[in-house]
């Protein structure tokens, strides 16, 4: 079978606390296909093992010192075996992140899961695996960290003195509502505490699973507390397979937009990211097939390849549209002043340019004519209820005196 070579290689250093991510873990191993991220051949994984999977590489994350490669020795092992999806559960000590960001409209989010099973290519979440010891290539999608204890302390949270409501923001970095989900059913029990304190929350998602939490949703969403962003990138079923394979199809997705709807919760399409050159000639067909489905309002974000992204991105434009891959990568420059990304507050979500203007006026013209151009009515904070302290049950009482 294969083995592994080490290989040291300078690199900075992981301290301190990731700003999106949290704290950061402690002991987590390596993944088994680990390479440097200037290599774009020596680190690419098997087609058959990366089979269901958006990234074609699973290079070490930016701040690793060694990098980690499968040699083979000569055994008759399948390299085609694909990669199965792993979760670690995490012991987390908080579970309401704070942020200033001047680029989105809320300062509180929770996150149930890192890492992404979705696997969207273009995905800038990827890099918070780095603060992990993992890679943002195949590693992001296939090495998942779940928080078990996201209600117990949403709700201890809630319950403290000082704390003041608003709007809590879900799915910002990872989906509340990737597959793993279905199973460990962490993204409904966060719910449950919202809904009980009548607490605001507005979630993004990719995925169909969260029309099995419309009876909280449509309650939530009737009384000014919920409203749902559902992500749609493009309409072609081939493209969305290819570029985001392990999210909901576009079909499945519009009729989630039409169950939450019906149940009374607002809901906003995203057409997120666009991509120039590749998915910007669908913004007005994905318009109005979200208004057709009940979306009453709209949003858009420009395609933004931070750090590890970028490659992977090149990588898998090389590979899945070879024929348009110089041209997107020349209008996603064009969008971000001749770089792949530009971080800089105000243009990181829009881009700049004559390109970027024509993507802005073509949207604020559709959703006008849709009627999508209304915001969705702001979420209501004077309906909160804080939680009282838990209390012992009677069983738990008679043990301890034992």
């Amino acid at each position: 079978m294969a083995r592994e070579t080490t290989i040291d290689t300078p690199g900075p250093t992981r301290t301190g606390v990731d700003p999106v991510a949290g704290p950061l873990l402690a002991d987590v191993p390596f993944s088994f296909y680990s390479h440097p991220m200037d290599d774009s051949e020596s680190h690419r994984v098997p087609t058959g093992a990366r089979r269901g999977r958006g990234a074609a590489s699973n290079a070490s994350g930016r701040f690793e010192t060694r990098t980690r490669s499968p040699v083979d020795d000569g055994w008759d092992t399948d390299p085609a075996e694909p990669l199965r999806t792993e979760v670690t559960l995490e012991v987390a000590r908080t579970i309401i992140t704070r942020n200033t960001s001047p680029d989105v409209p809320f300062d509180r989010s929770i996150n149930p899961y890192r890492g992404c099973e979705h696997g969207c290519v273009y995905c800038f979440a990827r890099p918070t695996h780095a603060f992990l010891g993992l890679s943002p290539g195949l590693d992001f999608e296939t090495r998942l960290f779940a928080k078990p204890d996201a209600a117990r302390l949403l709700r201890a949270e809630l319950a403290r003195p000082r704390y003041t409501p608003a709007t809590i923001a879900i799915g910002t970095n990872t989906d509340p509502y990737q597959p793993i989900e279905k199973r460990l059913g962490i993204m409904r029990a966060i719910l449950e505490v919202l809904s009980e304190t009548r607490h605001p929350v507005g979630i993004v998602t990719k995925g169909a699973l969260m029309t099995r939490d419309l009876d909280i949703l449509g309650e939530m969403g009737r009384a000014g507390l919920a409203h749902v962003g559902v992500s749609l990138t493009t309409l072609d079923p081939g493209l969305t397979r290819a570029m985001e394979p392990r999210a909901a199809s576009p079909a499945r997705r519009l009729a989630a937009i039409r169950a939450l709807s019906q149940a009374g919760c607002p809901v906003r399409v995203m057409v997120a990211p666009v991509i120039p050159g590749l998915t910007d000639h669908e913004i007005e067909p994905i318009l109005t097939a979200a208004r057709d489905a009940g979306a009453s309002a709209a949003s858009w974000v420009a395609l933004r390849l931070p750090l590890e992204v970028s490659g992977l991105f090149r990588d898998w434009l090389a590979e899945a549209r070879p024929d348009r891959a110089k041209r997107v990568m020349g209008r996603v420059r064009e969008l971000h002043g001749g770089r792949d990304y530009d971080p800089a507050w105000g243009r990181r979500m829009r881009g700049q340019g004559i390109h970027a203007e024509l993507i802005a006026r073509r949207f604020d013209v559709a959703k006008k004519r849709l009627g999508l151009d209304a915001p969705l009515p702001p979420l209501r904070t004077d309906l909160f209820r804080r939680p009282g302290p838990e209390q012992l049950s009677l069983f738990d009482g008679e043990a301890l005196s034992d």
